[in-house]
């Protein structure tokens, strides 16, 4: 057995030391998962709804408060007037008792002084009560004001909390966002320069390791409505040569539904932020396409399907 040298025994020491030298902590923590990364993408998306439904649901109650100060603030105003013809009758008895019997006075005092003066009284009486009643609507219009003053500078605190929450979380989600997009896959074959090497089909799908790799991507991300279309023999383009995929917005020769029109967007508009990580060629989607450079109006084909209408369609490198 060969002897190791002196030279070979010390750089195996140095070594050594050094690991036994560093501390546990300085160990990198092992990256998330991508599926741990999806799960809290998913809670933190619940907390966000769950922020703005309590968020909205403190405005209503806002609002229904204001509803009853406005409520209350009618029914002083009318208690008021009440009370000022209450005064105004009262007033007007007075000034006849003082006066002596009236003829514009009703039949009632028409009578002895004792029965006028014990319908006066009766009318002071109701008067009294009257202002009485304006005093409770006075005190239950405080009241309500109070509580809707209350109510708004508790919604101003809660609302400020909520938003600050909601910030928070999507500061947090755009963070796991970017790391999703760092955990994704890139495209196989891609020369040093940039350019993409050509890639034969395989596997029982027909199509290339590219397509499949931006395909599957497409699936995970995406919730689907229909089958994806991928090979087919024949017609020409980049379909036979399993370089692409269509993927269908409704069952084929028919307008999607305005839902799968903007998911048909979104896959369109993903590709092709995408387009240099995976090798995407061009894209066609609504009687356009789009290589990298923007989207250009296509001919008329003459139908739905043909003018892609109801599937964006990826071609790979």
């Amino acid at each position: 057995m060969a002897v190791a040298s002196p030279a070979t025994l010390a750089i195996g020491l140095i070594t050594a030391a050094a690991v036994a030298l560093t501390p546990a902590s300085a160990s990198a923590a092992p990256k998330p998962t991508e599926k741990q990364l999806r799960a809290e993408l998913k809670k933190l998306n619940q907390k966000v709804d769950k922020l703005i439904e309590s968020y909205n649901g403190k405005r209503v109650a806002l609002a229904k408060a204001k509803e009853s100060e406005k409520s209350a603030k009618e029914r002083l105003a009318a208690a008021e007037q009440a009370v000022v013809d209450a005064e105004r009758r009262v007033a007007e008895i007075a000034q006849l008792r003082y006066q002596g019997v009236d003829s514009s006075l009703p039949g009632l005092f028409l009578t002895p002084n004792a029965a006028g003066a014990a319908v006066l009284e009766q009318l002071t009486d109701e008067e009294q009560a009257v202002i009485g009643g304006v005093a409770t609507a006075r005190d239950a219009k405080k009241k309500a004001a109070d509580e809707a003053a209350a109510l708004t500078d508790q919604i101003a605190g809660q609302a400020a909390d909520v938003a600050k929450e909601r910030d928070e979380a999507e500061d947090v989600i755009k963070d796991i966002q970017d790391k999703l997009q760092e955990l994704m896959p890139t495209g196989t074959g891609k020369r040093s320069d940039g350019s993409w090497s050509p890639e034969l089909p395989s596997g029982s799908d027909n199509i290339t390791s590219r397509m499949r790799i931006i395909r599957d991507e497409i699936k995970q991300n995406f919730n689907l409505p229909f089958e994806v279309g991928c090979y087919r023999s024949g017609g020409g383009g980049e379909h036979p040569l399993g370089r692409a995929c269509d993927f269908m917005m409704s069952t084929g020769g028919t307008m999607p539904s305005a839902a799968n029109q903007a998911l048909g967007d979104q896959i369109a508009a993903w590709a092709i932020k995408n387009k240099n990580r995976f090798g995407v060629k061009y894209v066609i989607w609504k009687q356009r396409i789009n290589m990298g450079n923007g989207w250009r109006a296509m001919s008329n084909r003459g139908s739905i399907t043909e003018n892609h209408f109801d599937h964006p369609h990826i071609s790979m490198y």
